[in-house]
Parts: C-alpha cells; sequence; structure tokens
C-alpha cells in the first residue's frame, strides 16, 4: 500500500521543496533547528490550512502544490499516547521537538505520521530526506496553487 501526502511551497522553492532546508533553518513545530525535514500533509485541504494558519492577507505569493508519494511500511507513526495534554497550543511545547528529533536520531523509518494541530484527526508527515529509504520517495511535479481570496479576508 502507498500513500500519498502532499506540500504547499512558494513556487520559487520549487525546486528545493524536498531538501528539508527550511526546517534545518527555522526547526518546526515537530523538530528543532539543525533538523533537515520536509513537512507534509494527508490531503490537499489539510497542507492549504496548514500554510493558512501562518499566512498574512497582505503577502500573496505564488504558491505550487505538490504531491509525493510513499509506500506505507518506511512510515512510523507516533503514538498518540505520548502527546502532553496542550500538545496543540501556540507557540508549540518543546517536548514535539524532542520526540521529532529522537525519531531523527533513531533512523527508524525514513517518515514519522504525526497528527495535524490545525485538524488533530488528520495527519501530517515529516518525510527525512537523509534516511536511506528517502529513495523511495516519489515526488510529483509541482502544480499552481492559489488560496481563494475569501480565506484571506482580514
Amino acid at each position: 500500500m502507498s500513500i500519498t501526502a502532499w506540500r504547499i511551497t512558494k513556487a520559487r522553492y520549487a525546486a528545493s521543496a524536498f531538501d528539508g532546508e527550511g526546517a534545518r533553518l527555522a526547526g518546526g513545530r515537530w523538530t528543532s533547528p539543525g533538523s533537515p525535514v520536509v513537512y507534509t500533509a494527508e490531503n490537499p485541504a489539510l497542507a492549504a490550512l496548514e500554510i493558512l494558519v501562518h499566512l498574512d492577507a497582505a503577502a500573496r505569493p505564488a504558491y505550487v502544490l505538490i504531491p509525493c508519494t510513499f509506500p506505507s511500511d518506511i512510515v512510523l507513526r507516533l503514538d498518540r499516547r505520548r502527546l502532553p495534554s496542550g500538545w496543540r497550543s501556540y507557540p508549540a511545547p518543546a517536548v514535539l521537538q524532542q520526540l521529532g528529533d529522537a525519531w531523527l536520531k533513531s533512523g527508524t523509518s525514513a517518515v514519522l505520521d504525526v497528527p495535524s494541530v490545525v485538524i488533530d484527526m488528520q495527519s501530517n508527515y515529516l518525510l527525512d530526506p537523509t534516511h536511506p529509504d528517502f529513495a523511495k520517495v516519489a515526488i510529483g511535479k509541482p502544480r499552481p496553487f492559489d488560496f481563494d481570496a475569501r480565506l484571506l479576508k482580514g
């Protein structure tokens, strides 16, 4: 069985969208700075919401939507019972980065399935571009993606 995940990124970064450099530089909810990771979502709608929670309505650069497909046997699902209360808070509790960093350090899998903060019943997938099984991730072609202007009303 294979899984398709989705990533939305600024069009100017499409060629490097799966190198993990953005998370390496800035970190994220699930990983500390210094760790190259690619954040993807279970479906395009969730990928859009993950961007929208950070998007400034005044700044609307061109975006692209990029699919990637990978076998389910390279995915480790984070045990949701390990999440602390308040894991959805902002800013994110440091323990979440510790969980993601421990996964990266362990080398257990190329992909980690984590719950979305925006819709906790759905998953985001963290991809480790340095893992040997990352070669099994098939990256599709970017396609233009634009947010409906009604979503961006101030």
